[in-house]
């Protein structure tokens, strides 16, 4: 998507892992997100939040409710450093503010805040951006996951007090009450869970001054260069998305990039996608968008995305959607 920023290869692999006992083999998963299995040997793989997503579309199509089960196996050492930094503050709230802090660590794709509520604190997810069918398995597994967060921070249990969330409730709404083990809503104005705010104050277990500092360090490092890399790829996006009706070709962007297009090749290998992965992903949701609108003739769509025949755009979207784009419409 226009707004795709980089994450890591964690969810992804928990997905596969999840699946394995079902023997579901990793190509039936990993298919269509341009993720190869020797992608998942390498610690420092980026991938974008789009290739994720897709994974996730090919888990969600398999079933329904797997948000609640790769939630709840999402522990906090899934999150290499930052964990650490994490385990070893002093306090609960001092660890959950610390986490707010380095977004682009925690891979989310919600704004997170911790919002006072008299005696509770509510811990809520809200500006979702991505694709909307994927809405609520993304809030399970966002909001699940931060609770086993909780859980693992405290070393017990944390007492749910409410939880909140956007959509109706699915059919089936009876796992959410084994998950998170409160009143539950659904069809509210947030996407949230609360908790007694004395806990805020609760010390850690694991705390450690001197691994904290030490752990922070490498967290702000750590940041640092992702958001560069993430600023870095937003600026290729740009530039591309405002070229679809005449792609640059590699040799183009890289020019307009002030870089050899073998540079711009190997950054964007590091970053786990190509040239025509890119192009491919950003004609995908113009595509989507104009379909949407159902003003344009379809031949008039293929010329805006640089297609020279209508034939070619029609083959391609199939490829992108699995549907022709006459049965996208509306």
């Amino acid at each position: 998507m226009l707004h795709s920023h980089l994450t890591t290869l964690n969810a992804v692999s928990l997905i596969l892992e999840t699946f394995k006992p079902d023997g579901i083999c990793s190509q039936t998963l990993l298919a269509g997100s341009g993720i190869a299995s020797a992608d998942l040997s390498r610690a420092d793989t980026r991938i974008t939040t789009h290739q994720e997503m897709r994974v996730c579309a090919n888990a969600v199509a398999l079933r329904r409710d797997i948000g609640l089960e790769l939630g709840r196996r999402m522990h906090v050492s899934s999150y290499g450093m930052l964990g650490y930094a994490l385990l070893t503050s002093a306090t609960f709230g001092d660890a959950l503010r610390l986490a707010l802090s380095y977004p682009a660590l925690l891979g989310t794709l919600f704004e997170l805040k911790l919002e006072e509520d008299d005696q509770r604190i509510w811990f809520s997810a809200s500006d979702y951006r991505e694709d909307p069918a994927l809405r609520a398995f993304n809030v399970e597994f966002c909001l699940l996951s931060l609770k086993v967060i909780c859980d693992d921070l405290l070393g017990q249990p944390l007492p749910l007090l409410g939880a909140r969330f956007e959509y109706p409730a699915p059919d089936y709404r009876a796992r959410y009450a084994e998950r998170f083990d409160c009143p539950l809503q659904f069809g509210a104005a947030t996407n949230a869970f609360a908790f007694d705010r004395d806990w805020l104050d609760q010390p850690l277990p694991l705390a450690d001054a001197v691994t904290h500092c030490a752990m922070v360090e490498r967290c702000r490092r750590q940041n640092a260069e992702f958001t560069g890399r993430q600023a870095w790829l937003g600026r290729v996006r740009l530039l591309l998305a405002a070229q679809l009706n005449a792609a640059p070709g590699l040799e183009g962007l890289a020019g307009q990039m002030n870089c050899s297009a073998r540079t711009l090749r190997r950054h964007l290998h590091d970053l786990g996608c190509s040239y025509q992965e890119l192009l491919d992903e950003l004609r995908f949701e113009r595509a989507k968008q104009l379909l949407g609108e159902d003003e344009l003739p379809i031949y008039r769509i293929a010329e805006q995305l640089g297609f020279s025949e209508t034939a070619s755009f029609r083959h391609a979207f199939v490829r992108w959607s699995g549907v022709a784009p006459s049965q996208f419409r509306p």
